[in-house]
């Protein structure tokens, strides 16, 4: 890959958690990077839902545990630490079906094997087609672990398959503390000041029409730009605010979405923009 295949062009990206890694990602390619952090975990700690799974585990009526996010298994853990010191058995005891390799690896670290993997690219949809092979008897009790805002696909197609559903919120996603760099993004994108948008959490996609003084505008900016998603669930997001993603990235990973935007984004942008490559 070319070393400078994104140079001079500015690309914004909205991660905060791994912002640093993903700016470098970008860098190493030549690119002008624009940092607009769109969103920050707020740990909701032991939540009246995290309690109650916790009592409904000891008393052994929770029938699957659907484990969305590694981070999110693990804020679990830690808002239990005290109130259900033996979780992990207690997960180890039922169904439990983890949506990719990050919760899996939670799952470890807290000494739980047998889980059932979500293959790629990990949506609810994948998620539900897992559930089907578990028979779970109709009227169980499901748990899901959210992963900073409500599945409402995965809770519905639980409750059609005749399960009792239990949604246990961990963590939301927040505006940033600061949210100026995000508006100043959504402004940029506006005037045609972004080459690519590059979208790796569907919260991102909330947060920065929420922080645009014209979503319009701002839809029509993106329209101008190259858009890259890290995967399904961000493009749903995307789509649902009318962008359609000119990349998405597959399997849904931050190095495979970097790969993708240093191979295309030029090209792409030269034919939204009518022009030759810069």
């Amino acid at each position: 890959m070319d070393a400078r295949a994104l140079a001079r062009l500015r690309v914004v990206s909205f991660e905060a958690r791994r912002a640093e890694e993903l700016a470098t990602m970008l860098a190493r390619h030549g690119a002008e990077v624009v940092r607009a952090p769109a969103l920050r975990e707020q740990p909701l700690g032991a939540s009246p839902e995290a309690l109650e799974l916790a009592r409904r585990l000891t008393a052994g009526e929770v029938d699957l545990v659907v484990l969305l996010t590694g981070v999110g298994t693990r804020a679990l853990a830690a808002a239990l630490a005290e109130a259900c010191p033996r979780l992990g058995a207690l997960l180890a005891s039922t169904r439990i079906v983890a949506r990719g390799p990050k919760p899996l690896a939670a799952l470890r670290e807290l000494g739980v094997a047998g889980a059932h993997p979500v293959p790629e690219p990990f949506t609810w949809r994948q998620a539900l087609e897992v559930v089907d092979g578990l028979g779970v008897p109709r009227g169980g009790l499901a748990a899901v672990q959210e992963y900073g805002a409500p599945v409402p696909g995965l809770v519905d197609g639980l409750a059609q398959r005749g399960l009792r559903v239990l949604s246990v919120p961990v963590y939301r996603w927040a505006l940033p503390e600061d949210p100026r760099p995000l508006a100043a993004a959504a402004a940029a994108l506006v005037r045609g000041g972004g080459d690519v948008a590059v979208f790796t959490n569907s919260a991102q996609v909330e947060h920065l029409f929420r922080a645009a003084a014209d979503p319009e505008a701002l839809r029509r900016g993106l329209a101008r730009a190259v858009v890259a998603s890290v995967g399904p669930v961000c493009s749903e997001a995307l789509e649902a605010h009318g962008v359609a993603p000119d990349l998405e990235a597959s399997p849904p990973k931050m190095g495979p979405l970097v790969a993708l935007v240093a191979a295309h984004a030029r090209d792409l942008l030269a034919a939204k923009r009518g022009g030759a490559p810069r």
